[in-house]
């Protein structure tokens, strides 16, 4: 009887613990992705500085590109000067932004990348996805899935901690996202994939009903291996399906109405899977959600991102043509802003009982 299986993209090594960024020169040996040491290696300008110093000396072999910022242009610039320089890889050290570049231009070269994490602020860091900004706003392009990924918990500490607040938020969102393509799946014949599904969920449910909070090493690793687990989830589905639902229309419907005062993804997104939530009729899913967002310092009232009211129903009511196409809670209800208005105020009156 032949046995049936899949194979699922996914990264060769994940090491997340305290001191990994020590020991990045003999993991990358060891699991033969550069045994020569020849890297290209994408900081940002200005943190990346601190860390190419404290670097440097255990990767002599290692050429460091400093990334000014998260376009396109960035991201074509670093693989216009890594091409025809012989790499092992590209390594993209930091944040979402110098990760997605380097993701970009290691695609763009034909090298495997590496993903060296400074913070958690959101779930791209292992997904087959780089975000990057545009001259018509931000876009989203397919690209392999980082062949390893290393998260230094010292390091993260080291962050804001509202980078980690960020990275809950994203996470947790996706209980609201997989809930959007089950009922889209119901509704309009949808295929659904069960264990990218179950990934993404799982993901964030360990989040949520994880007791510590940001300054805790064993939160910060459960938190880590969510965002890898979500991003692998997605190569899985070969699509963001499981990590991105309304939650993410709206918070891509703030990005874009509001540019110059949008909050940080992780928390629209949050109050977005609130909020989703509730529209759903899940409303004891929604208070739990709300308060754990609560515990850690998220929002869960568009106020408390300095938006008004009226903002945020301008916001949802504008969600779904962010992502033609996708079926969501926000699509199957189709209120109107009169009904959004309704539902935020019964939403307020749930989740402040």
């Amino acid at each position: 009887m032949p046995v049936l299986t899949r194979l699922i993209p996914s990264p060769v090594v994940v090491d997340i613990r305290r001191g990994a960024m020590d020991d990045l020169a003999g993991l990358l040996a060891d699991q033969r992705i550069s045994s020569s040491g020849k890297l290209a290696i994408a900081i940002s300008d200005g943190s990346g500085r601190a860390l190419k110093e404290r670097l440097a000396p255990v990767l002599p072999g290692a050429d460091w590109y400093p990334v000014s910022d998260g376009t396109i242009d960035s991201a074509v610039k670093l693989a216009d000067g890594i091409k025809g320089n012989r790499y092992d890889a590209v390594v993209g050290l930091g944040g979402g932004k110098i990760i997605d570049v380097a993701k970009y231009a290691a695609a763009r070269v034909g090298l495997p990348m590496v993903a060296v994490a400074t913070n958690l602020s959101h779930d791209g860091l292992c997904s087959p996805v780089a975000t990057l900004d545009n001259d018509n706003g931000r876009g989203s392009y397919g690209v392999p899935t980082p062949i390893a990924v290393v998260i230094d918990l010292d390091v993260i500490r080291e962050a804001p901690a509202r980078y980690v607040r960020s990275g809950i938020g994203d996470a947790i969102s996706n209980i609201s996202c997989v809930a959007d393509w089950e009922l889209a799946h119901e509704v309009n014949g949808e295929e659904i994939d069960g264990l990218a599904a179950a990934m993404a969920r799982q993901a964030g449910e360990a989040v949520l009903r994880h007791p510590g909070g940001v300054g805790d090493d064993a939160f910060l690793k459960v938190l880590a291996e969510g965002l890898v687990l979500t991003g692998i989830s997605m190569s899985v589905a070969g699509d963001s399906r499981p990590a991105s639902g309304a939650c993410h229309e709206i918070n891509h419907a703030f990005d874009l109405l509001y540019p110059q005062r949008a909050a940080s993804h992780g928390e629209q997104v949050g109050l977005g899977a609130c909020f989703a939530m509730h529209l759903r009729g899940a409303r004891q899913e929604s208070l739990l959600m709300a308060s754990i967002l609560r515990r850690h310092g998220l929002p869960v009232l568009p106020e408390e991102i300095g938006f008004s009211v009226d903002e945020f129903v301008k916001a949802v009511d504008y969600a779904p043509q962010t992502r033609p196409g996708r079926f969501t809670v926000l699509e199957h209800l189709n209120l109107s802003t009169d009904q959004i208005r309704d539902a935020y105020a019964d939403y307020v009156s749930t989740i402040s009982s």
